[in-house]
């Protein structure tokens, strides 16, 4: 279906035709639009224009009020203090809006964004051999959010996990594996992802002993680094089996974070290899980087120290080796020129923004990105204990994201066993939606902060019933659920002849937002802005369902309507929670 004009659009338009009627010369202005408490909404930009056309304000916005035409969309407008225009709408046309909306099984009328690209997105970026800590969930979690919202709104998007799967730190492990040469074989055809990560976790304390004790191994492991990076095939195969054991494990905690990782999207610093030495050639003959103390460097007037001399952002050591810079610059010409991207994202931790900085203004420099092609560090922030600090164990160790996640879903499961007699789930039902309860409060405590902000990590108001939590939000669409199935053969059916009442036309306005909310939210990187939007909608659903009684409404007709806006409501819940990649129940 077509896409659905939204409310807001359409009182611009008439605000448009009228302003052009009074101001000629004002043709094209923004009459700076917005939601209002006085009114359905208010335009400022009056006073801006008034003041260009050196003319009283409140006596253009008199004119321009006798020039709008009234009674199908706006109901009334009138002019407020120095030359606002507050506007209210008729009944009618919040319905029809509506209507048409839910007329869109698929989309809710929301549109496509009017310049769609290809974005290459960089996103959940595991280490191989390395266990998954809570430092990893802001990447994956951020980055999943991402990607649907540019999908859905008709970008193209490449995926891409830039893992760690190359450096000296696997030769030690390679010599190990080579010595031990059966202690990665399966005894079973296939093993968990915890197994996975048991048998990586045993080998790397053996392989760390043996290194730390004994020296002539410590040589023969220096000397595997060398043969992984001339490509040796016996020691490229002995690395290829960390790596498959790694993804064994990668797959198990996405697929507990209810994230889709699909092999062909893991292309990891390995990836890169072969384009290190051209990267770097390139850089040299066009002078973009010059050779300092033997090492390949780029400088940069801005970046210095703190002694005050250039920080240099080194692309190949000088004793010839390569750093994150030529990996970085590699992926850079391979995802502009093969993947052909507009837009490259990281979804990167903040501290790493200064690299990345000093990345995309040596790949401007070389002509690889430019006005037509833009580079975005997504950052984010730390993820914080009750306490404010980086969150630890009580060891000081980092927490693996694994026990933090199975003990949300422990606590979501106990939150939604307490609810389950009155609902009447099956202990199958209780376990699956305390999964779904407690990963999607996981994730909708990071998606509703901005993601440059640091976070709290606290398990008990996440999983709380009330207050800005997706706990909130999934009980919010089961009880509409809850109220569909009570209707008793009654429909939902939109009135658009029906008064509606203050907490109808609340509800109605605020789900005729969610076409603009969501090409805003995809087209800034922001999830928080949508989670900020559906939080408010199960809001104003919760003033809506203690004033105005649905199944218990004065007449067929409004028992109709009311349902039809509870069901509207339910689907805009469902969706905007599967753009944050959070389940809704049908039954809590």
């Amino acid at each position: 279906m077509a896409s659905v004009t939204s409310l807001g659009d359409s009182v611009q338009q008439h605000l448009a035709s009228a302003l052009s009627a009074t101001l000629p010369e004002a043709a094209g202005a923004d009459p700076l639009l917005r939601r209002s408490d006085r009114a359905d909404f208010q335009a400022n930009g009056i006073l801006a224009l008034a003041k260009k056309a050196k003319a009283n304000p409140r006596e253009l916005a008199t004119q321009v009020v006798a020039n709008v035409v009234t009674g199908e969309v706006i109901k009334e407008i009138e002019v407020s203090g120095p030359g606002f225009l507050n506007i209210t709408l008729t009944d009618r046309a919040i319905t029809e809006n509506l209507a048409a909306r839910y007329a869109d099984t698929d989309r809710l009328g929301i549109p496509h964004t009017r310049t769609p690209g290809t974005t290459v997105i960089d996103y959940a970026q595991p280490n191989v051999a390395k266990e998954m800590h809570v430092g990893h969930l802001r990447s994956a979690v951020i980055g999943d959010a991402v990607v649907q919202l540019l999908e859905f709104t008709g970008e193209t998007v490449v995926r891409r996990h830039h893992i760690g799967d190359w450096g000296t730190q696997f030769g030690m492990l390679i010599q190990y594996l080579d010595e031990h040469p059966h202690e990665l074989d399966h005894k079973a055809s296939e093993v968990s992802g915890e197994e996975a990560m048991s048998n990586l976790d045993r080998l790397y304390k053996a392989a760390r002993k043996l290194f730390d004790a004994d020296e002539e191994f410590k040589t023969r492991a220096r000397r595997r680094v060398v043969d992984l990076q001339a490509g040796d095939p016996k020691t490229l195969s002995i690395w290829q089996k960390f790596v498959d054991e790694s993804k064994i494990y990668f797959f198990s905690v996405f697929e507990k974070l209810d994230m889709e990782i699909r092999d062909e999207d893991i292309v990891g610093e390995s990836g890169y290899n072969d384009m290190l030495a051209e990267t770097c050639r390139l850089l040299e003959e066009s002078g973009v980087a010059v050779r300092s103390e033997g090492a390949l460097c780029v400088f940069f007037e801005d970046i210095k120290g703190p002694d005050g001399s250039p920080v240099p952002l080194i692309v190949q050591k000088s004793d010839g080796g390569y750093g994150y810079a030529a990996t970085d610059l590699s992926a850079i010409r391979d995802r502009v020129f093969s993947l052909k991207a507009n837009t490259l994202l990281y979804v990167v931790d903040a501290r790493q923004s200064l690299h990345f900085k000093m990345v995309f203004e040596t790949a401007r420099r070389a002509g690889w990105l430019n006005e037509d092609v833009r580079a975005h560090q997504l950052a984010f922030g730390t993820v914080l204990g009750k306490d404010g600090k980086p969150f630890k164990t009580r060891e000081g160790e980092t927490v693996k994201l694994v026990d933090l996640l199975d003990e949300a879903v422990d606590r979501a499961t106990t939150v939604v066993r307490e609810k389950a007699e009155k609902v009447g789930l099956a202990e199958e039902e209780i376990v699956e939606n305390g999964r779904y309860v407690g990963i999607g409060a996981v994730k909708y405590a990071d998606l509703s902060t901005s993601a440059v902000r640091d976070y709290k990590f606290d398990l008990d108001q996440m999983v709380s019933l009330n207050g800005d939590t997706s706990v909130y939000l999934q009980y919010a669409y089961a009880r509409i659920r809850s109220i569909l199935r009570k209707s008793e053969g009654a429909t939902p059916v939109a009135h658009p002849e029906l008064e509606l009442a203050p907490a109808e036309r609340a509800l109605g306005l605020h789900l005729d937002q969610v076409g603009e909310t969501v090409l805003e939210v995809a087209s800034a990187y922001e999830p928080h802005k949508l989670a900020a939007y559906l939080y408010q909608l199960a809001s104003l659903l919760t003033t809506f369902y203690d004033q105005c009684p649905v199944l218990k409404a004065d007449t067929p007709e409004q028992r109709e309507n009311r349902l039809f806006l509870v069901d509207l409501t339910a689907r805009t819940l469902h969706q905007g929670m599967a753009l944050l990649g959070i389940r809704t129940p049908e039954r809590l």
